[in-house]
């Protein structure tokens, strides 16, 4: 493994090694425990591992430049008895130094680190020590003297606004946010300066401590305190981040430092950039390889939930307990083996050795470290012979996975009798006959779901939707749901819809005005929810339908609150209010306020007018080779999964989005002896070798995630998680993401790449998209169809299938 790769997987080791080989008075043992505790998380670590993999000879001469983490490594290993190590040294006097001060990438000693500036007092230059009222530099020789007690002053000004205020109160709040004395000076100057901080402007503090003594002082009961709003968002919350000259809150720091990830495209705030400087956001920083790591239990690479004193755990994995392992008789974390029934640990779930009964290289499931054994060779559990199995009716728990399942059915819905309503008797039988019995029996002991279960066998709960919906709407409760719909007890329902239902309900309840509610009903539930049903005719509602809508909503509500924030209504706004609105830096949801503003116009209920922006084209494309590269690699790479493959493909060549992909369903693929295609519209298309083949082998192998209530074979091209239920859209675009696809953006370069190639009636016919949408795409791309007619009447052998193969 090389240096780089070490770095990213191993940093610690990769540290240990190369400072094991400079110190040889440490053991290795002592070494990482210092390495350990020095670099934390494993950012600092890779940190560590690469300034030092960069130049090790940092270790023996001390010198800077290096990053912070270098100087706390060698201070720690001179503390833990390094000889050798050298502590870091002045970057200027070459001093060697016992704590670390810093400037830029360099260490400096005391004296060499005293910044020197001209002082406003006396106007010699020199090192300054503190800062007068007005912000400037003073020298230790011209102090800005003020002999008086700044929690007095503080005191006094609060006692103009509640003359019963306590000057413990007072003290007590201004020793908690200042507690240099020289500190405490610096506020009561500012408060002085600016009194209107104390009753409104705590926005516009030039000290930190400013907004945190206004929250003391308002949690203590001063009267006449005013807390500060967000000048951003105009929340009442804790401001102390500076921004363009104002205080604002966390949010609206994140939100203005916003950037676009260089990885998925989404505009996030950065939590880190890669090697070439640019912006990663959260999810991809979580979910990059590199930062994978391998959990403690299942011995899988993945994002890691939680750490423990043993090791990393994965959200699917629980903590483990501490047991003495079968194999190597260590005490530590253990989980149970499948074949024996016993417990072991991680290690020996990974060890591969040479079988004591049949001498082959296996992997070790039991025996011990002397003679270790394999699968095929380890007797199996006596549960194996359970009696009972084969007689449901009478289980014993601890046989076997299916009695303990039948037992714990029978504990929480009863026996299996026509007493149970048919819907619950399948159900019963999908989860005691399902794959995986321990996925059924955790489904069984989840906390969300037994209880329920419980109250539906017993009568308790009734068996409809409307009972689920008093439950509440968390995940678990929305998969069991899902689970009773696909096996029969509960009909279809379109829960998208009943959501967005359940949400404009809850927005129009909320609000006060009689006049602002009838105006948001007739807006949210006859212009916008009326024409989503006309839209969709029976067809279920997609997520991304029920978020443009929820915009839509909060979008009219948030102007019609402008509007009585500043004494107007719908019927009295004029233009020029509706201009100074669009120049109003409170002004939210821009786009889809537009379409409520034409709304209002169009119903008489407002003469201002908004003009609708015309769409220009995509604002950015993919370049036409890096699709092409893109394309190549997902059709030749066999090492990706074949349903991310052929869904890149179906986006890269054929234009589709991530939710026509998601719903697209098997018998859309039609396949013969010699060729398969593709039914996207009106006309099929032939797929070319080797898409057909990738088609093929999803079609043969697809499965979706559910292990209960699933439909074999599912009726979906690509199965989600829920049962009965299509991969979703969010999901399908992460994975595309992962792959490097954009969906959106790639969606758009090959359209507009197509509407160069292709007339737009064919385009329409062939990719299920409306002629005048097509008919627009052409127009943008320049393509010119108006001789085709022409052109095809000395065409000899026209494409099949109106699609340029690959």
């Amino acid at each position: 493994m090389t240096c780089p790769d070490r770095v990213l997987s191993d940093p610690i080791g990769l540290v240990v090694e190369l400072v094991g080989a400079a110190e040889p008075a440490l053991a290795p043992e002592c070494i990482r425990g210092v390495v350990t505790a020095v670099a934390g998380g494993r950012a600092k670590a890779r940190r560590l591992a690469a300034a030092l993999a960069h130049r090790p000879g940092v270790l023996l001469d001390g010198r800077s430049p290096a990053p912070r983490a270098v100087g706390e490594l060698l201070l720690a290993l001179r503390r833990a008895g390094a000889t050798a190590i050298c502590p870091p040294c002045c970057a200027e006097c070459g001093k060697q130094l016992r704590t670390l001060q810093r400037r830029g990438r360099h260490w400096y000693c005391t004296v060499c680190d005293r910044r020197t500036e001209p002082c406003a007092g006396c106007g010699d230059t020199r090192p300054i020590s503190s800062r007068d009222r007005a912000g400037r530099p003073r020298c230790a020789k011209c102090p800005d003297l003020d002999s008086r007690d700044p929690v007095t002053v503080i005191h006094e000004m609060l006692a103009e606004l509640d003359p019963d205020v306590d000057v413990q109160t007072v003290a007590a709040a201004v020793h908690r946010c200042a507690s240099r004395p020289s500190y405490q000076r610096q506020v009561a100057w500012a408060l002085q300066a600016h009194p209107g901080l104390l009753t409104g402007d705590g926005h516009l503090a030039p000290l930190r401590a400013i907004p945190r003594l206004i929250e003391l002082l308002a949690d203590g009961g001063v009267a006449g305190i005013v807390r500060p709003t967000c000048p951003g968002c105009r929340r009442v919350v804790r401001i102390d981040k500076p921004l363009d000259g104002t205080r604002v809150c966390r949010t609206c720091i994140a939100h203005s430092r916003i950037q676009e990830c260089a990885r998925c495209g989404a505009r996030r705030e950065p939590v880190t950039r890669d090697e070439d400087g640019r912006p990663v956001c959260a999810n991809c920083f979580i979910t990059d390889p590199a930062n994978l790591q391998t959990c403690l239990n299942c011995g899988r690479r993945r994002p890691v939930e939680r750490r423990t004193p043993h090791g990393p755990l994965c959200s699917a994995c629980p903590t483990l307990p501490v047991l003495t392992c079968s194999i190597c008789a260590a005490t530590t974390p253990c989980g149970t083996s499948r074949a024996t029934g016993q417990p072991w640990c991680p290690a020996c779930q990974r060890r591969f050795a040479a079988c004591s009964a049949c001498g082959r290289h296996q992997a070790i499931v039991s025996g011990t470290m002397a003679d270790p054994l394999c699968a095929d060779c380890t007797a199996p559990p006596t549960w194996r012979d359970c009696p009972t199995c084969s007689d449901p009716n009478h289980p014993h728990p601890g046989q076997c996975g299916r009695c303990l399942i039948n037992s714990r059915l029978d504990e929480l819905m009863g026996p299996d009798t026509d007493c149970l309503p048919p819907g619950l008797r399948t159900l019963r039988e999908n989860i005691s006959t399902a794959e995986h019995h321990i996925t059924a029996m955790r489904w069984l002991t989840k906390p969300a779901i037994a209880p329920v279960l419980a109250d539906l066998a017993a009568g308790r709960t009734p068996l409809t939707h409307q009972a689920f919906d008093e439950l509440g709407d968390t995940q678990a409760l929305a998969h069991l749901r899902q689970t009773l719909v696909a096996v029969g007890a509960l009909p279809e329902r379109d829960e998208e819809l009943v959501r967005l239902e359940r949400f404009l309900a809850g927005l129009l309840s909320s609000q006060p005005d009689p006049d602002r509610r009838k105006i948001l009903h007739r807006y949210t539930i006859w212009h916008l929810l009326r024409r989503l049903r006309g839209r969709n005719n029976g067809r279920p509602t997609s997520r991304q339908q029920a978020l443009r809508i929820r915009s839509h909503a909060r979008a009219a509500g948030a102007f019609l609150d402008w509007l009585e924030a500043h004494n107007l209504t719908l019927g009295s706004c004029t233009q020029a209010d509706l201009d100074r609105w669009r120049s109003d830096d409170s002004g939210v949801y821009r786009f889809e306020t537009g379409n409520f503003i034409r709304w209002a116009r169009a119903n008489k209920l407002t003469a201002a007018h908004l003009a609708s922006l015309r769409w220009g084209g995509p604002a950015q494309l993919l370049n036409d080779q890096h699709r092409w590269d893109t394309a190549r690699r997902l059709l030749h790479d066999e090492d990706l999964n074949a349903e991310d493959r052929l869904a890149g493909l179906l986006v890269l060549l054929y234009a589709q989005g991530a939710t026509t992909i998601s719903r697209m369903r098997v018998e859309q693929i039609h396949i013969d002896a010699h060729d398969v295609r593709l039914q996207l519209g009106r006309v099929p298309i032939q797929l070319p070798e080797p898409v057909a083949a990738l088609a093929r082998d999803v079609i043969a192998h697809r499965k979706g995630h559910a292990t209960i209530g699933a439909v074999a074979p599912s009726p979906w091209l690509f199965p989600g998680g829920q049962p009965g239920r299509p991969i979703s859209t969010a999901r399908l675009t992460q994975r595309l993401a992962n792959l490097g696809l954009r969906p959106n953006q790639t969606r758009s370069t090959a359209l507009f790449q197509l509407a160069t190639e292709i007339p737009a009636a064919i385009l329409a016919r062939t990719l299920g998209i409306h002629t005048h949408v097509a008919v627009t795409w052409q127009r943008l791309s320049g393509g010119d169809w108006a001789s085709y007619a022409a052109q095809l009447s000395q065409r000899t052998a026209p494409p099949a299938g109106g699609i340029p193969r690959v």
